[in-house]
């Protein structure tokens, strides 16, 4: 049992860096293409050539942040199932040794997720990377859309901005659902539900 504890921990640090090292690799593209962006602004003097250049690159962009949140989210329920059965593991250690909870402090089956860091709720859902890359696709989103509308509304300034801020928090909306359903059914499925724990 310890041996699959400390797989199980091993397991889960290699989701949580995976996840780590793919939000970082994403936030690493959109800062150089905002660059990129900004040479180029500055060389054409927002010309056709910078709207085109621009619209490419933020759709580009955008739909990396997709592949990056849905595989972010992937790893974040894979560290999900992780915590799950060892925080299953400790529980059977207090059944098979009660002695220990002298020494070691023993998690009501409620709560033996959130003592691993893993909160329920909508604003949780903005504290992990899944959230994190979520809002800045959503703002590469709603930029792409923008620069869109300002072409084709003959470049005006208003049109993109007005397209871009409905498109940007539709974008956030929807996949702040989708988050929070792959939670909610995540959750639901755990192999040890609470009243299982609660009856061993």
């Amino acid at each position: 049992m310890t041996t699959e504890h400390f797989t199980l921990q091993g397991a889960r640090g290699a989701a949580i860096a995976e996840s780590t090292s793919r939000a970082s690799m994403f936030v690493g593209a959109v800062s150089a293409g905002l660059v990129a962006l900004g040479l180029i602004a500055t060389a054409t003097h927002i010309s056709t050539v910078f709207y085109a250049f621009g619209l490419i690159l933020l759709s580009t962009l955008s739909f990396v942040g997709f592949v990056t949140l849905e595989r972010v989210l992937q790893s974040g329920l894979e560290d999900l199932g992780y915590a799950e059965r060892i925080a299953q593991l400790r529980t059977f250690y207090f059944d098979s040794a009660p002695q220990l909870s002298h020494y070691l402090s023993r998690v009501p089956p409620a709560e033996r997720l959130a003592s691993q860091g893993l909160f329920r709720g909508y604003r949780q859902l903005f504290r992990t990377l899944a959230g994190l890359v979520g809002v800045v696709t959503a703002v590469l989103t709603g930029s792409a859309a923008g620069m869109l509308a300002t072409i084709a509304s003959g470049y005006s300034g208003l049109a993109g901005f007005i397209t871009g801020g409905v498109v940007g928090v539709a974008v956030l909306v929807i996949l702040t659902r989708f988050q929070h359903a792959a939670w909610e059914r995540a959750l639901q499925n755990q192999p040890f539900n609470e009243e299982d724990s609660s009856a061993s």
